[in-house]
């Protein structure tokens, strides 16, 4: 098996970014694209009829191979992925640089198969380099019946579609219920399907639809994790997560045959409904034609003169916007301070799953109720359970800083008050923030002690490319960043005894050479702590908060990024318990991947090169013309238990992979009630 994570698949092509800006001189009655313009609903074979009709490009084409192949030389988990150690060997094996040379000598009847292509055959992207584009979900292709997988009493596992299913699809499809259940056979309704056990999906075992959406499904390094993405699931805040066979971001499925047995029904029944593709949250323009379409959602610039390199600073665009905002901040200190409590505070590893959440309102009926608990915020939520010592921690993100920091510590400390002995986490499709916020959480929950003081996170390294040690060299030797702005200013950062450097300093001189599968490699000199507790918005408790061993971290697997440095540290540094949710028995679960170190926006070494007098170095990149934007990790954190390597790819199996029943699948709640039976 090759997982990719598909750099591709989170550009979302959707057969558009490749595309020229040449207007298409046809009638509006003859354009494919009109067929779609100005509906909410449409159907995929019409979407791909759009997506089909415009060539590739080579000229756009070759730039963001260019933009892509440039940025790879700050990402630093290139030549790892080329083979992954055990226990991620059979499932990860990727050259990037192999591939896009394969990609560009290739021709592509439409920029959709050229998309198709890459993701079909696993031939490029991975953990954390994503090419993100308003075209992300231009529109989205929707199921009204997510999947589950679900154990009976006697251990046995079976697919089916959840309880829930109805009132979900019912609330948040209420326009199409109509013709979904047109589609269905007499007798049967789409309410009737709820907690229905599924025997096939188009004709084959549903676990074969599993394993195939795994292969091509990214982001993560584990088979189970991956696995477990083709299941509907929950994020604190609260929204329902389709899954992969309900929720697709490209129109890749007309329709889906299952054949179901439903509850108290004695036979089985062959049912067949459509897909039907919404538009998405970010198609911020009114689509009309394909020309509105190019212009709008697919070209960045029209004007050559801001794509030859000759600009100040790295131009805007709403992607960037979107994304930078949201997501993945440029590569920056501060622009006030050049201390590095400035900078520590704003390291992010954050987590763009190209499973773009699509905001599905949460059953009210499985949504815990909300306590009297102070800390609750737009991240985080605490509750009492009613054995009245153990509380619980919902955490849908760790993007935010001072005020997201300190609600963390008034919400574990009004349930320390309110008699909590106990912790539960629900880290479930928690993508990561800001990095030191993770330091933060690790530090009042353990207290001081050797593993949250001065570290309470992990050390780090980045990739010392050639561009990037003369940036350095730049801001050293000709004073290039006297305020401290540089990422790379060696003010930033600390020496592996969280000693902080002196403002001369060459971290990368002479550069730690490495072999990685039969590649050259170099890298920085081990980077420390960046999280010093002087930057905390209050000073931490001076003892633990709660135990590790009395901690439990629960989740689908999906946390990654600073969440998967926070449980990483909090299991194998406090030994914190670990829970999966679900998954095949037979695989074993990861509680988190996706480790990375920091990650950033790509674009920002443009700047750090113009900065430092090096925008015209052939190594630097060029402006990328479509809407989009690169993502990568920049930073890779070392491991604990084996701390020469990094984290990222070592082991992370589950204490416990926690079936889930009909009666707590998708119930938080009942979840909580169910791991404190099991793991306290």
């Amino acid at each position: 098996m090759v997982h990719t994570g598909n750099l591709w698949a989170s550009l979302s092509i959707l057969g558009s970014v490749l595309a020229s800006e040449v207007t298409i001189q046809t009638r509006q009655s003859d354009d494919p694209c009109a067929k779609v313009g100005g509906k909410k609903w449409v159907d995929p074979a019409v979407l791909r009829a759009c997506f089909t009709s415009v060539p590739v490009d080579p000229d756009l084409k070759e730039n963001i191979i260019d933009v892509i192949n440039k940025t790879l030389l700050f990402h630093t988990s290139v030549n790892y992925q080329i083979s992954a150690p055990e226990p991620f060997t059979n499932d990860v094996h990727e050259d990037l640089v192999k591939d896009l040379a394969r990609i560009s000598d290739q021709s592509y009847d439409s920029e959709f198969d050229l998309h198709l292509l890459c993701t079909s055959h696993y031939v490029i992207g991975w953990i954390l380099l994503k090419l993100i584009s308003l075209q992300d979900a231009v529109y989205i292709n929707f199921l009204p019946i997510p999947l589950v997988q679900l154990t009976d009493t006697y251990g046995a596992q079976t697919i089916n579609i959840p309880p829930e299913a109805y009132k979900v699809a019912s609330a948040e499809f209420a326009d199409q219920i109509s013709v979904w259940e047109t589609a269905l056979p007499d007798g049967i309704s789409l309410e009737s399907l709820d907690g229905a056990t599924v025997l096939s999906i188009n004709g084959e075992d549903p676990l074969a639809a599993v394993d195939q959406n795994a292969e091509a499904t990214g982001g993560f390094e584990g088979l189970g994790t991956r696995q477990n993405s083709f299941f509907s699931s929950y994020q604190q805040g609260w929204t329902y997560l389709m899954g992969d066979f309900a929720q697709q971001n490209l129109p890749l499925s007309d329709s889906a045959t299952l054949q179901v047995q439903r509850v108290n029904q004695s036979l089985a029944d062959t049912i067949t409904l459509p897909y039907r593709a919404r538009i998405g949250p970010n198609t911020m323009i009114d689509v009309t034609d394909t020309d509105t379409w190019r212009s709008g959602l697919c070209i960045a610039f029209t004007d050559d003169s801001v794509t030859d390199n000759s600009v100040d600073s790295y131009p805007d665009t709403p992607t960037i916007r979107r994304v930078t905002k949201q997501f993945m901040p440029r590569l920056a200190g501060s622009a006030s301070s050049n201390s590095p409590s400035s900078k520590s505070k704003r390291g992010v590893n954050v987590m763009h799953d190209q499973a773009l959440v699509s905001n599905v309102v949460f059953p009210p009926s499985l949504t815990p109720p909300s306590q009297n608990i102070s800390g609750n915020s737009a991240q985080s939520e605490f509750f009492m359970l009613d054995d009245g010592i153990t509380g619980v921690l919902a955490l849908g993100s760790i993007s935010g800083e001072a005020d997201l920091q300190r609600a963390l510590l008034h919400g574990l400390m009004g349930l320390k008050s309110k008699g909590a002995k106990q912790l539960i986490v629900d880290l479930t499709n928690n993508g990561g923030g800001v990095m030191c916020t993770a330091a933060w959480l690790h530090r009042i929950l353990a207290g001081p002690k050797k593993t949250t003081e001065p570290q309470a996170i992990l050390d780090t390294k980045l990739r010392a490319n050639p561009l990037a040690q003369l940036i350095l060299k730049a801001i050293i030797h000709n004073n290039t960043d006297p305020d401290g702005q540089s990422a790379y200013n060696p003010i930033h950062f600390t020496n592996a005894d969280n000693v902080p450097f002196a403002t001369d300093f060459d971290y990368m001189d002479p550069a730690v050479k490495e072999m990685i599968n039969e590649h050259e490699d170099a890298f920085s000199q081990r980077l420390g702590s960046e999280c010093p507790p002087i930057n905390w918005p209050v000073p931490p408790p001076d003892e633990a908060l709660f135990e590790g061993n009395k901690v439990v971290l629960v989740s689908n697997g999906r946390c990654a990024s600073s969440c998967a440095l926070f449980a990483v540290t909090m299991a194998k540094e406090e030994d914190a318990k670990t829970v999966v949710l679900g998954g095949r028995k037979s695989i074993q679960q990861q509680y988190c991947g996706t480790v990375g170190g920091e990650s950033t926006n790509g674009f920002s070494f443009y700047d750090e090169a113009k900065a430092a007098g090096l925008k015209d170095h052939p190594l630097n990149q060029p402006i990328l013309k479509v809407q989009g934007i690169v993502g990568l990790t920049w930073r890779l954190a070392f491991g604990v238990e084996d701390p020469t390597q990094p984290e990222e790819w070592q082991d992370h199996p589950a204490d416990l992979n926690m079936p889930l029943t009909a009666e707590i699948v998708n119930n938080p709640l009942a979840i909580w009630n169910e791991v404190v039976k099991q793991m306290f």
